[in-house]
């Protein structure tokens, strides 16, 4: 199979008719040729779901040209286990890249090719907002988790969610999204983030010192990994709420094993945090 592109389409010859992929066209060709998903496949060479797929260098360009388009992502790796992996391997990470190129190379600078937990689980961190259960860990009324176009996380802004005992840690943490006039909650906002090389973060130390049980049935919505409250740890400092613009003692979050960031606030109304801020 020869792959060769143009600043305006693809030229795609595979062993069975060839097809000039206009970009218009691309997204459509992605979904066309998915097939119901086949747990056990590994593609090897006699799977019959092989027929009519494109190669992996096909898959990376086409999906480049995309610019990596995580609904369309998530489609393809839903096919088998061999588009699955490639998802993994591959695409999340390349979208991982160019969603927050920056943040990325930082998060590798310590000289590994991988990333805490997964690229697809740092993938669903960058544009999903968790939201909550009732009854769940952050004890809140159930507000809907939800996917988000944009958001800007902040390597100075984690700095103010650390202890000053961890402040060389690096944690990387989300503006709050906000979600208004939640009844008896009032405005609540839910933050994200994570942190680098956690394996080895001064946080990780002292919640394994202090011995802080992890959480009996809550699981990290991103990596599905079991979660240390930074609150039950007594590792919350006032500069949090400052940042987020928060009521104390209303805030809470909580960190999984694999370095991933979930929290809840109450906000203060707009003049109140304003003030808070200019007080940080």
């Amino acid at each position: 199979m020869d792959v060769s592109v143009t600043p305006k389409s693809i030229v795609i010859q595979l062993p069975f008719p060839s097809f000039n992929i206009e970009k218009a066209h691309l997204q459509s060709l992605v979904i066309n040729m998915l097939v119901a998903k086949q747990y056990r496949c590994t593609h090897s060479a006699a799977c019959g779901c092989t027929k009519g797929h494109l190669s992996e260098d096909a898959i990376f360009l086409v999906f480049q040209h995309l610019k990596w388009n995580p609904r369309l992502i998530a489609t393809l790796s839903c096919v088998c286990k061999w588009f699955s992996d490639i998802s993994k391997q591959v695409l999340w990470k390349e979208f991982c890249r160019a969603r927050a190129p920056k943040m990325m190379l930082d998060l590798q600078s310590s000289g590994t090719h991988s990333v805490d937990g997964s690229w697809k689980a740092l993938a669903k961190l960058l544009i999903y907002c968790s939201g909550c259960n009732k009854g769940g860990p952050l004890n809140s009324s159930p507000i809907p988790g939800h996917f988000v176009y944009k958001t800007r996380f902040s390597r100075t802004s984690g700095k103010s969610f650390l202890i000053p005992q961890c402040r060389t840690d690096v944690l990387y943490v989300s503006d709050p999204c906000e979600h208004l006039d939640q009844g008896d909650d009032g405005d609540v906002g839910f933050f994200r983030g994570i942190f680098k090389s956690f394996s080895v973060s001064k946080v990780r130390k002292m919640l394994v010192d202090r011995g802080v049980k992890l959480h009996n049935t809550e699981l990290c919505p991103f990596c599905k990994a079991k979660m240390w409250s930074m609150l039950q740890a007594k590792m919350v400092p006032k500069s949090a709420y400052s940042r987020l613009g928060a009521y104390e003692d209303c805030i809470d979050y909580y960190v999984c094993l694999n370095g991933h960031m979930l929290g809840i606030c109450a906000l203060l109304p707009l003049s109140d945090s304003e003030e808070a801020s200019e007080l940080e």
